[in-house]
């Protein structure tokens, strides 16, 4: 866990004194956790952290307020972050789309005014952009550009002129699309593989998760949980699966943030937003395992990613996204009917079966992804490599495995 994440102090941190041959970059987020308990944009305080560790790297983030690691320094204005405070506690612009696209709209329009006045006044050496809708603003300028790439960029994409638009921005530098899942690489290279490189970078895992010691479970009640946004999408077939298969003996733990209105089954017990360390040391250690039947545009969530560290066996739904780094009965479960779901509860429930499976889960966590040191070196290569000016375009897609 990052230390200390509570609110920003009006007027920014010192710098950080840093080698003189270290690479300026500049990243940008609408994402950022107020406080330790703050569910939202805590990869990117996990990326952000990792990188300020690194000597050879200077970073300027502009994000919410929210306290930063020992080396970022922050660079948006005392406006910008009330601003920004204020959208992310309306729950952003995704949310805002779901409820008042008028409001949606002059959001938007606001975000990109602000980001267009940020990129211009710093003059780094290299742009780290979390999003792609953050790209847009970059228009005019010629900084090269690394744009980390999430499922749910996929659905800024289908909007009318949104291709044509960042395919102008990507032109204009060079650019490393990098998707933090190997199955958008296809996708992004058919879009933009003529303008930029598209090169998967998989985030990484704290530590802590690896280091997360919990026995199979042996005595009833089962404790199973899902940890996710409320969202229709997102809560996907939980609900009606579900159904007739927890009770007293089997109990559905579910934590999130209720974003739309979703009717809670009373066989369910809701406890609210969460945050990692409820996870780590209460709930992980004792349940049987993870669940998501989500129908999102999922990128790789994090809490996945978590849960196969700690050794914690997953159920999930039978999309692209979970199916490429899910490798079925082997390093977790992918559901498709109620029958599946039924027969990886029992399945998972026996305790050398949910060994097996969690102790290969943490296992290709760790030999495919890694810590959030082995993401930062990942990103610390690809701007070396854009600073050495490489070819733009027609970049063969790296394995997500590769570190």
């Amino acid at each position: 866990m990052p230390a200390g994440l509570l609110r920003h102090c009006p007027p920014p941190p010192s710098r950080v004194p840093i080698p003189s041959d270290a690479v300026n970059v500049l990243m940008s987020s609408t994402s950022y956790p107020r406080d330790a308990e703050d569910w939202r944009g805590r990869f990117i305080v996990n990326l952000a952290a990792s990188l300020g560790r690194r000597p050879d790297i200077q970073l300027d983030l502009w994000a919410p307020p929210g306290e930063l690691p020992p080396g970022v320094h922050d660079i948006a204005t005392p406006e910008e972050r009330q601003w920004l405070q204020t959208l992310s506690e309306r729950g952003g612009i995704a949310h805002l789309l779901r409820h008042d696209r008028l409001l949606a709209a002059k959001a938007s329009i606001g975000l990109l005014q602000r980001l267009h006045h940020a990129y211009r006044r710093h003059h780094p050496q290299v742009m780290h952009v979390n999003w792609l809708q953050n790209a847009l603003p970059l228009s005019g300028t010629r900084t090269p550009a690394v744009v980390s790439v999430l499922g749910t960029d996929f659905g800024l994409l289908r909007l009318p002129g949104m291709r044509l638009a960042l395919r102008r921005v990507f032109k204009q530098r060079p650019t490393v699309l990098a998707p933090n899942a190997q199955w958008m690489a296809p996708r992004l290279q058919v879009m933009f593989g003529d303008v930029a490189q598209v090169r998967p970078i998989p985030f990484g895992i704290d530590q802590s998760w690896f280091d997360l010691q919990r026995a199979p479970p042996e005595d009833r009640p089962r404790h199973w949980l899902a940890v996710t946004r409320l969202t229709k999408n997102k809560i996907g077939d939980l609900f009606d699966w579900g159904a007739g298969l927890f009770g007293p003996d089997r109990i559905l733990h579910l934590f999130g943030p209720m974003q739309e209105t979703v009717a809670v089954p009373d066989w369910v017990q809701y406890h609210g937003p969460t945050h990692p360390a409820a996870l780590l040391t209460t709930w992980f250690p004792q349940a049987a395992g993870l669940i998501t039947l989500s129908r999102h545009d999922e990128g790789r969530p994090q809490v996945m990613l978590e849960a196969m560290a700690a050794g914690l066996p997953i159920i999930a739904s039978d999309l692209p996204a979970h199916a490429s780094f899910i490798d079925h009965d082997r390093t977790g479960w992918i559901s498709s009917s109620p029958d599946d779901l039924a027969a990886a509860l029992t399945r998972l429930e026996d305790p050398a079966e949910n060994l097996r499976i969690g102790s290969a889960a943490r296992q290709w966590a760790a030999d495919s992804v890694g810590t959030w040191d082995d993401c930062a070196a990942r990103y610390a290569a690809v701007y070396a490599q854009l600073l050495a000016g490489p070819p733009v375009g027609k970049q063969v897609a790296h394995p997500a495995g590769v570190r």
